[in-house]
């Protein structure tokens, strides 16, 4: 009898411990955030009218924490992202990179990942695949734009350009289309000037095409970023980028998710 009780009782142990590390990525003592009411009144009809139909601003910000995984041929990159603070954790198989709310960090066993791209790179991804919601930040101003013609269809378009001193690249200008029929984000296009003195007039190309519902959300399910010829997109410049196991949640991770680890470096000291 007792051949058989011990490894039962270590198949039990090693149940529960996975099930203790799986409760332990969610904050054992999370802080309550007062959700504060949506001025809406800021915002246009239309971008409102945008808002609302991936799911409301308001349903957004009572969302703490967001968590998606981008496939990769040779590796997946996990982003982990608290909604609030926009602390951040990217796990792969090569290196970790993280931004605790002050400083971004790097833990690698080579050099795979260059240090001078972290502070582009750790909140790049985020903000494509958060939009349309990031759009609501603030220090923001919006332009209503001449609409983008595509196969038929004219994708009304709102600018958004940054007040001094917002962000890494407060120059950076994006510019949001929108299906007139869905009101659903259809396509990003957008200036990259981190690094660079003033505005850029190269313009690049998001398709948002494919949607997928999380909690009461509509995020991407994919994107796909265009050629472009004459300031349009033209076709797909490769395979479209897909997400998957996306979790957008009201609880917080634990913060220390977002801390260095021991064998970390910072990356602006």
């Amino acid at each position: 009898m007792s051949k058989l009780v011990l490894p039962l009782l270590a198949i039990l142990l090693l149940v529960s411990c996975r099930e203790q590390t799986d409760k332990d990525l969610k904050d054992s003592n999370p802080v309550e955030m007062e959700v504060q009411p949506v001025n809406m009144g800021k915002y246009s009809q239309n971008l409102q009218d945008v808002f609302a139909a991936h799911g409301g601003l308001e349903k957004w910000n009572n969302m703490h924490s967001l968590t998606f995984t981008m496939p990769g041929e040779n590796k997946d990159e996990v982003q982990t992202i608290d909604l609030k603070t926009r602390k951040t954790f990217i796990k792969t198989e090569k290196y970790d990179l993280g931004f605790d709310g002050e400083k971004i960090w790097l833990q690698q066993d080579s050099t795979y990942f260059k240090p001078e791209r972290a502070e582009f790179y750790y909140n790049l991804m985020f903000y494509f695949y958060a939009m349309p919601f990031v759009l609501a930040d603030d220090g923001i101003t919006y332009t209503d734009v001449p609409a983008l013609e595509m196969n038929g269809v004219s994708y009304p378009g709102i600018k958004v350009s940054y007040d001094a001193g917002i962000g890494n690249s407060p120059d950076d200008e994006y510019i949001l289309y929108y299906d007139p029929s869905t009101k659903q984000m259809a396509w990003l296009s957008y200036t990259v000037t981190y690094g660079k003195e003033g505005k850029s007039d190269k313009l690049s190309y998001i398709n948002y095409n494919k949607w997928q519902e999380i909690n009461g959300l509509l995020l991407p399910e994919e994107l796909t970023w265009y050629n472009v010829e004459n300031g349009k997109p033209t076709e797909p410049s490769g395979p479209a980028r897909k997400f998957t196991k996306v979790d957008i949640d009201a609880a917080a991770m634990d913060n220390s998710m977002y801390e260095k680890p021991s064998a970390g470096v910072f990356v602006n000291e």
